[in-house]
């Protein structure tokens, strides 16, 4: 063969193999919704990840809801999962599983807007997950339920609300239903945020007055950590913020409370625990983050269907906040994580 044209086919074989390699991806974030543009308007969870970090790259994610933003250096993808536990789960299973991305050893955060509980946090508070509950459970109508019932909910494998009862793989009823957040990577992160400056608004002045009832709703916005319970449900009202209280308390053994409630965060960590046993992610370096757009119950004077239509009273602090604390997390992990073997750099 001649020189020249061994020279060619080896430079060809170089050039499909580097195509091949899977970009080494070192941090994801999980958001779950955008209200209209991803850049110009009024923001949704993805807006200011696409204008705060200046991603004008976008990759095609077929199996997804979204296209996928990524970094200059492609070591950093912006996600929109779509909304409720269920396509929440399907599009992290379909980024897992991409071969395009290697991302064993990247780190995952989730950045939403939430509800809390009015016994947590201000409005525009940023909550570190520190468990992640889902809501499998049984059930029945609370006006058929035992009169001394608190609620008509209570765990698979129990008898009434508020028994623990642990998984029964034999019942055929296979889950997860609790997830703990790696302690030492959390505290990571609260250590890195904790004092950060947080938007506090005239609006979020004005809206506290009407939640005196509740000391911890009073004073600027906080970085705390708490348990993050997770239900296809929006739910809303003080007998149902019990419940999630008495939910969280039960289903962690009493190891967390209650702070915030979602639609997304236990589809999330089903699709990253199995990844995580595959092979293709590492449930060490997941990271949960909520910021609070609203409280799950009505405040003095109000009905809980009233309060449950309203509009959100933080939207727009919350995301605020949200992106401030979490991209102070996600530009300290890719500062710090090195290149890994066999992937594209």
């Amino acid at each position: 063969m001649p020189p020249r044209l061994a020279a060619l086919l080896l430079l060809f074989a170089t050039c499909a193999s580097a195509r091949a390699a899977p970009w080494d991806i070192r941090a994801v974030v999980l958001t779950t919704y955008e209200a209209g543009a991803d850049r110009g308007d009024a923001p949704g969870e993805l807006q200011p990840w696409v204008e705060g970090e200046h991603l004008t790259e976008t990759v095609p994610f077929p199996l997804g809801l979204h296209d996928i933003y990524t970094d200059r250096d492609h070591h950093l993808l912006v996600v929109l999962t779509g909304t409720t536990t269920g396509p929440a789960a399907a599009s992290v299973m379909a980024l897992g599983t991409d071969p395009r991305f290697d991302l064993r050893h990247a780190y995952w955060l989730v950045d939403g807007i939430s509800g809390f509980d009015p016994q947590a946090a201000p409005l525009g508070s940023v909550v570190w997950a520190d468990w992640v509950v889902g809501d499998i459970m049984r059930g029945v109508d609370p006006r058929e339920a035992p009169k001394d019932w608190p609620y008509g909910f209570f765990m698979e494998g129990a008898s009434r609300p508020n028994q623990y009862r642990p998984p029964d793989p034999s019942s055929g009823v296979v889950h997860d239903l609790a997830w703990r957040i790696d302690p030492a990577l959390l505290a990571r992160a609260v250590g890195l945020t904790r004092t950060l400056p947080l938007a506090d608004t005239p609006a979020l002045a004005a809206a506290r007055h009407l939640w005196t009832a509740h000391p911890a709703t009073q004073g600027p916005p906080i970085v705390l950590t708490g348990g993050d319970y997770a239900a296809d449900t929006f739910w809303h009202g003080r007998l149902d913020t019990q419940f999630a209280r008495d939910w969280v308390r039960l289903v962690t053994r009493g190891q967390t409370r209650f702070v915030t409630s979602n639609m997304e965060d236990a589809g999330i960590m089903e699709a990253l625990s199995r990844l995580s046993r595959g092979g293709r992610a590492d449930l060490h370096r997941v990271l949960v983050l909520r910021s609070n757009a609203n409280f799950t119950e009505q405040h003095d004077g109000q009905g809980a269907v009233a309060s449950l239509n309203a509009p959100d009273e933080a939207d727009a602090e919350a995301i605020a906040n949200g992106y401030r604390v979490g991209a102070a997390v996600i530009h300290a992990l890719l500062a710090d994580t090195p290149p890994q073997a066999g992937s594209a750099r």
